[in-house]
């Protein structure tokens, strides 16, 4: 048993603009199991009364604690007594752990406790209650320690709630993981009538708040829906979940300064705004309170001794603003040599150089079987021919794009199949002119990509690399410029957001994903037509990953579409997909 814990209640100053929000993030932990020696704090004042809205979560396990999540939905405004427990049986006959804190509006209500004192690689049971009022149970477990012969994960992205119904989150929550893995858009920040909401009224998944979200009011709406879903209940109350933002979370193509889809004219400061975004952040998902006023979510778990799991951000700590093409056009084509030397600039950085060195030294000083990055953008190279890349990007597509594509693509893999001596010399000039498809990922920052892939390489890396965002199904060799291969990378498809049949269409999408295999040499496996998640199995000597597709997002009812269900697996030794 662990020792009866003490709860801080904190008291918070209303009112406070958005710029100050971030001495905040850790105000709804209101207790640590393990905190035996603290002075007494004043009694806590009599609780509003308050339901469970928006479910359970645990996330963040570590090898003797895990982060246990709720909120509490009050009658009025007021403080909230919170009581909770933890048992190593669902009847809650064994409690090992229990206590009791305040939430009030300033965090939203939300609660977090920090339960430690567990046992390693241990499935526990957790609820919580207000007055007569008990949450639903949730499951969690802790991370395992010593000799470890197995591990699995889902691996999720992209869930945007007026695409479609959460089915993924449901078919998880009834798999047998260790853990969820969320790469990041765990939300989206568009008005009811944005981005890929064209089915969300007959599905009544209208987006709330109507508009986009820019206020720290704007976003703890929009997460409280996402969080009323069942679904999504169902899969935080199962697992534990491994939580990273990417860009959706604040607003779309974000960097350290700005993003694509912010205009300080009209929208206000952006620091302001993505101090908001970070706020709600922190309080509606169930990761570890930062211990400073800071907004760094880059961290290391380990399993055993089969893998150390180092989770990145690339979007908001470092990132220089994204390489865009529309800079490079001349004479109705993207400058190829120039758009080369932009993304390749070694003064460019994607994750910020304390980040960087603290990834480098995560995989020095790692001992086991595998390292695992768990992060947001492909890292993989995806160099496709100029003509194509000009005809698929939207800001330099023009008239016909799809047909200029088509035919371009269909020309560059006639070439490519072609012996080089026999490639006429208009074929080799396609071919030579190739960029990166899409410079928001690791691409546009190829020279920091390069030295993390050689320091990689020279500490004997056994690199699997986990990615997120493009809303489709990839698998690729991690390779350097040398060609050497430094690791494989997995790439998940979207829970809901559409991917590329959004774009060109189902047909065109369902052709050029074999197509886009023929014309880039790390490329081994790309869907990008189905909605689904991503689950692996850790072994000693391989990792088996599985891409599970369903039928579809736009019915209550879904099967798994096993047809088009992939797998691939990656070998310690030679670090090949196959």
């Amino acid at each position: 048993m662990t020792k009866t814990p003490e709860f801080r209640r904190r008291t918070l100053l209303k009112g406070l603009g958005a710029s100050a929000l971030l001495p905040l993030l850790s105000a709804n932990l209101i207790g640590c199991s393990d905190s035996s020696d603290a002075r007494p704090e004043p009694a806590p004042p009599e609780s509003v009364p308050a339901t469970f809205e928006h479910g359970v979560a645990s996330g963040d396990p570590l090898e003797d604690r895990v982060i246990l999540w709720t909120r509490a939905t009050p009658e009025r405004e007021g403080d909230v007594i919170v009581e909770w427990e933890l048992a190593t049986d669902e009847a809650f006959s064994d409690i090992v752990a229990s206590g009791s804190g305040a939430t009030t509006a300033a965090v939203d209500y939300t609660v977090k406790v920090d339960a430690s004192g567990l046992a390693a690689g241990t499935s526990y049971f957790y609820r919580f209650r207000t007055g007569e009022n008990l949450s639903p149970v949730g499951r969690t477990r802790s991370a395992p320690n010593g000799a470890l012969t197995a591990a699995s994960f889902a691996v999720v992205s992209c869930s945007n709630y007026p695409a479609g119904l959460f089915h993924v989150y449901r078919e998880i929550a009834g798999r047998d993981v260790d853990a969820v893995l969320h790469l990041g858009d765990y939300i989206y920040e568009y008005a009811a009538d944005g981005y890929a909401s064209e089915n969300a009224e007959a599905l009544g998944r209208l987006s709330e708040p109507a508009g986009e979200i820019l206020s720290l009011q704007d976003y703890r709406t929009r997460y409280a829906q996402y969080r009323g879903d069942a679904d999504l209940q169902a899969c935080h109350a199962r697992h534990p979940f491994v939580v990273v933002w990417d860009d959706h979370e604040v607003a779309n193509d974000s960097w350290r300064e700005g993003a694509e889809n912010h205009d300080p004219a009209t929208e206000g400061d952006f620091g302001e705004r993505r101090a908001a975004a970070i706020q709600a952040w922190f309080e509606w998902l169930p990761v570890r309170p930062p211990s400073d006023v800071s907004d760094i979510i880059y961290r290391q778990f380990r399993y055993g001794d089969l893998l150390d799991l180092i989770m990145l951000d690339t979007r908001n700590v470092g990132r220089d603003l994204q390489v865009d093409y529309t800079d490079f056009v001349n004479g109705g084509q993207i400058d190829s040599a120039a758009v080369l030397a932009a993304t390749g600039d070694s003064n460019r950085s994607l994750l910020g150089g304390e980040q960087l060195a603290w990834v480098k030294d995560a995989l020095t000083s790692s001992t086991t079987r595998w390292q695992v990055l768990g992060q947001q953008v492909l890292m993989a190279r995806q160099p496709l021919p100029e003509p194509v890349v000009r005809a698929l990007n939207p800001a330099t597509a023009g008239e016909d794009a799809l047909q200029q594509a088509t035919a371009a693509v269909l020309a560059a893999v006639q070439a490519r199949n072609k012996a080089p001596e026999d490639r006429t010399a208009e074929e080799q000039a396609l071919l030579d002119s190739a960029i990166p498809f899409n410079p928001d990922a690791w691409d546009g920052y190829a020279f920091e990509r390069e030295d993390l892939l050689n320091h990689a390489s020279q500490v004997q890396s056994r690199l699997v690399v986990l990615a997120g965002d493009t809303h489709n199904a990839w698998a690729s060799q991690l390779t350097t410029a040398d060609g050497s291969v430094v690791g494989a990378e997995l790439a998940c498809p979207s829970v809901t957001s559409p991917g590329a049949e959004a774009a060109i269409g189902a047909d065109a999408a369902s052709l050029f994903g074999p197509l886009a295999v023929q014309l880039m040499d790390d490329l081994k496996y790309a869907n990008l037509v189905q909605r689904g998640f991503l689950q692996l199995a850790f072994s000693a000597d391989a990792v088996q990953a599985d891409w599970v597709f369903l039928d579809a997002i736009d019915s209550p009812d879904y099967v798994i579409d096993e047809q088009n269900a992939q797998r691939l697996s990656v070998d310690r030794n030679s670090l090949l997909l196959g």
